[in-house]
């Protein structure tokens, strides 16, 4: 299967698919590690767990050049991979104490001769489907948890970006207690049905289509499934806001990455009394964003991952501005050596029936939308059937609550925006059509990958089937 560089448009690299025999058979392989890995106490997986984020360290020149092939961008390839062993090691810490508060023991009943006892049983395979946009991060996210639990893992990034397989797949080889119970795959498609079929437990990250199939079938298959899905996030600029403050917080949120992350700002309400000022501000420092090409090191955004999310975006903006939406800068999709991408997109006077309002995008686009009242702007933020996460701007933090509380998603930023991008330890779950499941954040991280069986003692004498007899009652 030949795969497609972002920065120069050619086939330069190539992988396998794994087939659904193949997937039977890694499956099995994992299993039979996960008997010895369960065994082992929270404290010894984790120390197993920390060789391999020295190894990631020790590795880190090579996955973040794969990385950064994959993705067509240099900075936050840098900062994903050395964020991993962080992530490792904070689960290795936090994971003993969660798991010895999950299982309390000798509990008192309404029965006074029986006890109870919590056992924390982790399912003994995890499955992943993880995305292109940040490949690394998201392939791993459900995956170090999931270990840390007792589970095995078996991992199928996307085949848009899988050249980073490779050079993390030598870290986990060089600790054999861990090659026994995670492996990365190569795969398209068909290599992730597959996988619903031979694990407990699946995760996936991605659109809302291809999730539904994958919940479909694991709710076929009778095992949960974690959907961290699409997103169409708002953000809310009220009156009291200061304009260019509020411009560049907007910015940054809607194009980092350029704007390929599922929390990235997709529409922004601004009050009436500031949207000139905010509109001209917005315009400017969009103006002023550098794309990084031809220099990979210099810059502000690169280009499209996946060459079908420029056709995407291209296609939102053209029937925006066909329905009478009015382009204040950028706008067209560049071809600039082979790879495609787009400078940051700002559109206004939008109709609310525009694709560009209505479906996710993953690129540079700001559709701004004025408002008069701020029950108009609430009602419009909420009136999608996403509802992943949001932001409210104003002058206060304390007035910017009060608003975040009437909108319908699982994280609201307040006089920020994004931060789900930078914080883990809130638990949050995903509203409508954005996702299902446990919250991969916070202790529910961990915590999901467990099933929970209750010992029930009883210290006295146990009933006979006299007590039941129908003359006693």
């Amino acid at each position: 299967m030949k795969i497609r560089n972002p920065r120069t448009g050619r086939n330069d690299y190539e992988i396998a698919p794994l087939s659904s025999e193949a997937v039977a058979q890694q499956a099995n392989r994992l299993r039979d590690g996960q008997v010895a890995w369960a065994a082992k106490t929270s404290d010894q997986r984790g120390a197993i767990l920390r060789q391999w984020a020295d190894a990631i360290e020790a590795n880190l020149g090579a996955i973040i050049t794969a990385l950064t092939a994959d993705t067509g961008r240099g900075g936050i390839s840098k900062i994903e991979a050395a964020g991993v062993p962080g992530q490792i090691r904070r689960w290795a810490e936090m994971a003993p104490q969660l798991m010895a508060d999950g299982q309390p023991a000798d509990q008192p009943t309404s029965v006074p001769t029986i006890t109870t006892s919590t056992r924390l049983v982790a399912y003994q395979l995890v499955g992943v489907i993880s995305p292109w946009n940040f490949p690394m991060t998201l392939a791993l996210i459900d995956a170090i948890p999931a270990l840390m639990a007792g589970s095995a893992v078996l991992i199928k990034p996307s085949e848009v970006t899988p050249r980073f397989i490779n050079p993390l797949m030598e870290t986990i080889r060089k600790i054999p207690e861990l090659a026994a119970v995670l492996s990365i795959v190569e795969g398209d498609g068909a290599t992730g049905a597959a996988m619903v079929d031979h694990v407990d437990y699946i995760c996936f990250t991605g659109s809302v289509t291809t999730g539904r199939k994958v919940g479909e079938a694991a709710a076929k298959a009778f095992i949960p499934s974690s959907l961290e899905l699409g997103g169409k996030d708002p953000m809310i600029v009220l009156a009291s806001a200061e304009p260019e403050v509020a411009a560049a917080t907007a910015l940054r949120a809607s194009i980092v990455n350029t704007g390929q992350a599922c929390q990235s700002i997709e529409r922004v309400y601004v009050a009436r009394d500031i949207a000139a000022p905010f509109l001209a501000s917005l315009t400017t420092q969009a103006e002023a964003v550098e794309l990084n090409h031809p220099d990979i090191n210099r810059g502000h955004i690169g280009p499209f991952i996946f060459e079908k999310q420029a056709e995407i975006a291209q296609s939102q903006i053209d029937d925006a501005v066909q329905k009478g939406a009015k382009l204040l800068t950028g706008g067209g999709i560049e071809n600039l050596g082979g790879g495609l991408y787009l400078r940051p997109t700002i559109l206004t006077d939008v109709p609310t029936d525009c694709d560009i309002i209505r479906e996710e995008n993953f690129g540079p686009v700001i559709p701004v939308i004025v408002y008069d009242q701020i029950e108009e702007a609430i009602a419009q933020a909420n009136d999608t059937i996403f509802g992943l996460s949001a932001a409210v701007v104003g002058g206060s933090v304390t007035e910017a609550e009060r608003i975040a509380a009437r909108l319908k998603a699982g994280a609201v930023s307040i006089n920020d925006g994004s931060l789900t991008s930078m914080v883990w330890e809130a638990e949050k779950s995903s509203f409508g059509f954005s996702g299902l499941g446990a919250s991969r954040m916070g202790a529910s991280g961990l915590m999901r990958f467990f099933r929970k069986q209750a010992l029930i003692r009883q210290t006295g004498e146990a009933a006979r089937i006299e007590a039941f007899a129908e003359e006693n009652f």
